[in-house]
């Protein structure tokens, strides 16, 4: 790790632990002094840090072809303020209204869509970007995982929603039109979640510092967001590691497709629970 990488990480560190002042505490004030000081930080390393470097050809460093420009530690990290106080402007508690949901869609599409165009058109940066394709075929190993995420889900998720109460942060559905809408949302934050705390936060973050130390700081924000959103008690026991190991796959597959199937697969066991701990008997084939 370079002395710049290190540099990089208390800036991050004070960027992200904004995350759980404004998820978990619900302290505003906090979160928006962590975001100052990590941004602020984030400026004065840079101002002992070179711009750009020289590029040389193979091993003669000093036949100079061009320079390479230095990705901003205070851009990357601004962004990804940006995009958490869009997330905070609105309450994260679960309701299948019309307005609710339509808020929860300008919010959460924003807060992924800003920082997009913000890197893409006024940075003139491709920092951010959604790898779908591969164009490689899902190993053996990544199917496996599909099937033991379901597994997993069905033999956990019953117990934490029901045993903890949990389920009772997500609103009543006892008619097909309102389990249609907790379908349709749970699904959508799901993919929601990958777009965000993948495809934006660790990738801005994994541009100055190792992987791991990124993917931990993902982590506290994908888990900070989950928490608001209804997943307290021992909830975070569950999600830490859920949000380590996406960071984990999608950096051995580089495919936002199989990280949202993941995801969706693990979403479909918590709307199957949803609806069962609300209408007990529905859905007999769980354990609890």
């Amino acid at each position: 790790m370079t002395k710049t990488s290190w540099h990089s990480i208390p800036p991050a560190a004070l960027v992200c632990a904004a995350a759980p002042a404004f998820f978990v505490l619900g302290w505003s004030w906090l979160g928006w002094l962590l975001l100052a000081a990590g941004v602020g930080g984030a400026a004065l390393v840079e101002r002992r840090s070179p711009r750009s470097i020289a590029v040389s050809v193979g091993h003669r460093p000093g036949w100079v072809i061009g320079e390479r420009r230095v990705p901003s530690l205070t851009r990357d990290l601004a962004l990804i303020g940006v995009g958490m106080l869009i997330v905070h402007a609105i309450s994260l508690e679960a309701q299948l209204d019309d307005l609710s949901m339509l808020r929860f869609t300008l919010a959460l599409g924003g807060a992924v869509l800003v920082p997009y165009l913000l890197s893409r058109f006024m940075f003139r940066d491709r920092a951010i970007a959604f790898p779908w394709r591969t164009g490689t075929r899902w190993a053996r190993w990544q199917w496996i995982w599909l099937v033991a995420v379901l597994v997993l889900g069905w033999l956990i998720l019953p117990f934490y929603f029901i045993t903890s109460g949990v389920y009772q942060n997500w609103p009543v559905v006892d008619s097909p039109g309102l389990i249609a809408r907790l379908f349709v949302g749970v699904g959508a934050v799901g993919i929601w979640d990958e777009l965000f705390f993948i495809c934006t936060v660790f990738a801005l973050l994994r541009r100055h510092m190792p992987a791991a130390t990124a993917n931990v700081l993902q982590a506290i924000v994908f888990v900070s967001f989950l928490w608001e959103l209804g997943y307290r008690a021992w909830g975070p026991v569950l999600t830490i590691p859920f949000a380590l190991l996406q960071g984990w796959i999608f950096l051995r597959t580089h495919s936002l497709a199989y990280v949202v199937t993941v995801h969706l697969l693990f979403d479909a066991v918590v709307f199957a629970v949803l609806v069962h701990a609300h209408n007990p008997g529905l859905l007999p084939f769980f354990l609890v």
